[in-house]
């Protein structure tokens, strides 16, 4: 399989509040086996968030809805009874450095749960990037990605959403 670094990048919403801080990154442990492992211990694979995914501020009424971000345009679309109400939405994106040419297999979570203030939760899912079938790190030996995805919230949830999206980087 090779060597992996996961790494779990904040992610927040706000409904009608605050813009929120990034949440700090953390790099899980290294399974170490094959050719990759030998790869990885010349050139080790660095996994850097450069800027969190962010749906922004929205409004959300009686029927609930969704908001999705595109992670090739940056577009923030609204579906439902939902309201934008202005504000940046930004797609995650994720720097990764190793060895040159070196093929890569990133792997995001189908859906993760976000959590709000008094026990109310949001589920982001269809997380997508922009990479290839076959990401490849470039000459430099560095891969730049973003990812967008979809947050379904339930009727008149309104709060600061908070939670982590592991983002899963191994030589191939």
């Amino acid at each position: 399989m090779g060597v992996k670094h996961c790494l779990f990048l904040g992610l927040a919403l706000t409904l009608g509040g605050a813009p929120v801080a990034a949440a700090p990154c953390m790099l899980c442990a290294q399974d170490k086996s094959g050719a990759a492992a030998t790869r990885a211990t010349e050139t080790p694979l660095h996994v850097e968030v450069e800027t969190r995914l962010d749906m922004g501020r929205v409004a959300v009424g009686a029927m609930g809805g969704e908001v999705e971000v595109d992670p090739v345009s940056g577009a923030r679309r609204v579906r439902g009874d939902v309201v934008d109400l202005g504000g940046f939405a930004l797609t995650g994106v994720v720097a990764v450095r190793g060895a040159p040419g070196a093929e890569v297999r990133v792997t995001l979570p189908a859906s993760i749960d976000l959590e709000g203030g008094y026990g109310r939760t949001a589920r982001v899912t269809g997380l997508v990037t922009d990479l290839s079938a076959t990401p490849r790190l470039g000459p430099d030996g560095r891969l730049q990605f973003r990812f967008g995805g979809r947050l379904k919230v339930a009727a008149l949830d309104d709060g600061d959403y908070r939670g982590r999206i592991p983002v899963t980087v191994e030589y191939q």
